[in-house]
């Protein structure tokens, strides 16, 4: 028993998106690029909402949290994909993987229970926030707690960019089909209760847009529907395509680039489909 939880494997090596030396540049410029626009974008939100008064709302509050969230959800994992991608040797710590895969899965959590609760733009929402967020920290001890106990005594590749659960657990020697099941049992509550929740609000408020007279009215609501079930569907379905699936259907080249979606161009892509398509935040931009 003493040897189940006894780890050999001291780091892991990445094998990118692509073996192809070629392309290795080019990645890294790509990355790069979308990280710079996605910390510059999102603490430019932050900024503003801060130093305008006008900004003091409900829903700002929730925006300054959403671009606070893709900050640290992009920079688990980019960071060090870029410092990898400027190597020739991609590895990482068996600690250090473990880390990153706690913060990412943290971070995406939390942003799943944010997204719910901006369905809603009540000071009571503001409470349900700031719970989620302990909530959501405590999910992903399941997962990396169920990875601490074990087995990886090789090989020590892993088929993708960063420390993903799934991809590491293909690495275990022993115990991975309880840390799957553990994965998918909190993984998927978390996804489904807040897809689901703001699913369901966006139909109560789809029907409350039918009954209005102002055709102005009726635009401005279903174009703020239209951004927020968006950015629900880029994030929180491709986390349901990958996480809420038989394990017999994981393709890991594809799953490689769909999970580049939700992990590296969502954060990007939030501040554009919220704030600045939003008129009071423009307004606060150019005040700025």
């Amino acid at each position: 028993m003493a040897w189940e939880n006894w780890t050999t494997v001291t780091e892991f090596i990445f094998k990118g998106l692509t073996d192809h030396p070629g392309f290795q540049g080019t990645l890294l410029t790509v990355f790069l690029v979308i990280y710079v626009t996605t910390v510059v974008g999102n603490l430019g939100i932050l900024i503003v909402v801060w130093l305008d008064s006008h900004l003091q709302i409900p829903m700002y509050f929730f925006l300054s949290n959403l671009s606070f969230l893709d900050v640290c959800y992009s920079s688990a994992v980019t960071p060090k994909v870029l410092v990898n991608y400027s190597l020739e040797r991609k590895t990482t710590s068996f600690a250090g993987c473990l880390i990153q895969l706690y913060f990412y899965a943290a971070f995406a959590t939390t942003e799943c229970y944010l997204l719910a609760v901006m369905a809603y733009d009540r000071d009571v929402a503001i409470c349900i926030a700031l719970h989620s967020h302990v909530v959501a920290f405590f999910n992903p001890l399941i997962l990396t707690g169920s990875a601490l106990r074990m087995s990886f005594c090789g090989p020590n590749f892993i088929d993708h960019f960063f420390c993903d659960g799934c991809p590491l657990l293909k690495l275990a020697c022993s115990g991975p089909h309880l840390s799957q099941v553990l994965m998918l049992v909190s993984g998927g509550f978390s996804e489904v209760s807040t897809t689901s929740v703001v699913l369901i609000s966006n139909c109560c408020i789809r029907a409350t847009i039918l009954r209005m007279d102002s055709t102005k009215g009726r635009y401005k609501a279903i174009n703020t529907c239209a951004s927020h079930l968006t950015a629900v569907a880029i994030f929180c379905g491709t986390l349901l395509f990958m996480y809420l699936r038989p394990s017999s259907s994981y393709s890991l080249g594809r799953d490689k680039i769909i999970s580049v979606f939700y992990v590296v161009v969502t954060p990007m892509l939030n501040p554009l489909i919220y704030s600045l398509r939003n008129k009071e935040v423009k307004n606060a931009l150019k005040r700025a």
